[in-house]
């Protein structure tokens, strides 16, 4: 038998132990790194606050429902369209040949959230997926130091995230993904563009579908605004062309998950998360997700160590069977205590 008419089934089970061994090294020196990069960061300290060094910080937002119920752990548990913004190496747990996602919310101060999300099997263990996240903000009163109470004119801030993502599931344990993605800022008239990328990986150990997951997101160089901004003073109008470098909120996440629960009608999942930013104190999730009859979802999460506190975040999710195929309708609540209230719908499309 030749090369060429080896299976390749049989060429990927004879390759799964060589890359399952060298996986085991490349998670362990990634959490060698880690630990030395962030020992100043660790819990319960959370690390020293860097608030007001990055820009593009709607970069940080949860776009999706079902996520923001679960507080942000989800690193570990992404496996769906909804993994492009936490970790685009789950969207290897897609066996259909696409899948598409939708969402819809509120922010604070009477912004809007949405989110689309497509990923496309292309061959065996091989993935591409689409992201587009916008938030819009719409029109503000421009305030001064001598006009608190406005100036009479009005601006806009609006934001864009789009992204191509590759992923690739190397043996039946490990999978990888990267993205490349285009960020823009519009405040008033003036334009912040930038290229940034995503590098996640994940790990299945095998027991009670545990699952080890590493993600770096918004990797990317400072970038100049661009445009002319108008300033009012006391000695008349000043048109501002010069503008300071700005960088971007880099985060590095590091999540495990498994389940202690899966047992007939009943699956439960588990979730834990480190949140290291290059702007702001570290932060660790929970998070948990519970199945009943792979029909209702319940799911609840809080972020411990955020800038601003309030409760747990709630939410359900319902699978919707249909003859072309499996609607899955996400909801959250999210509280703050001085910001109030977030509410997120989000729809996943499985084809039959």
């Amino acid at each position: 038998m030749s090369v060429e008419e080896i299976p390749f089934d049989y060429l990927r089970k004879i390759r799964q132990p060589y890359f399952a061994a060298r996986m085991r090294y490349a998670c362990s020196f990634l959490f060698f790194v880690s630990s030395l990069q962030l020992q100043a960061q660790v819990l319960p300290s959370f690390g020293n606050s860097r608030t007001g060094t990055a820009g593009m910080q709607f970069l940080k937002i949860y776009p999706d429902a079902r996520s923001a119920a679960m507080g942000g752990a989800f690193v570990a548990v992404a496996n769906d369209a909804t993994a492009l913004y936490w970790n685009n190496a789950g969207i290897v747990s897609s066996e259909k040949k696409y899948q598409v996602g939708l969402g819809v919310g509120n922010y604070f101060a009477g912004s809007k959230i949405s989110q689309f999300s497509l990923i496309y099997k292309k061959k065996t263990s091989k993935y591409w997926g689409l992201m587009v996240n916008s938030i819009d903000f719409g029109q503000m009163q421009e305030t001064t130091e001598f006009q608190p109470v406005g100036t009479g004119r009005t601006f806009s801030l609006n934001c864009l995230t789009v992204g191509i993502s590759y992923a690739q599931e190397l043996t039946d344990h490990f999978s990888y993904g990267v993205m490349a993605k285009w960020a823009y800022e519009g405040i008033a008239s003036v334009t912040t563009n930038n290229l940034l990328f995503d590098l996640g990986f994940k790990y299945n150990v095998g027991v009670k579908n545990a699952r080890f997951a590493v993600a770096i997101s918004n990797y990317g160089a400072n970038v100049k605004p661009t445009g002319k901004l108008e300033i009012l003073k006391f000695s008349g109008q000043i048109d501002t062309t010069d503008f300071q470098r700005v960088s971007v909120p880099s985060i590095f996440r590091l999540g495990a998950a498994f389940d202690p629960i899966s047992k007939g009608n009943n699956v439960l999942t588990l979730s834990g998360q480190l949140n290291h930013y290059t702007d702001n104190n570290e932060t660790f999730s929970l998070g948990a997700e519970y199945t009943w009859k792979k029909l209702l979802i319940f799911r609840s999460g809080y972020e411990f160590g955020a800038d601003e506190g309030g409760l747990p975040g709630l939410g359900f999710g319902l699978n919707m069977l249909k003859r072309i195929g499996c609607i899955r309708l996400d909801y959250s609540f999210n509280n703050k205590a001085r910001l109030g209230n977030l509410h997120r719908i989000g729809l996943v499309y499985t084809p039959k």
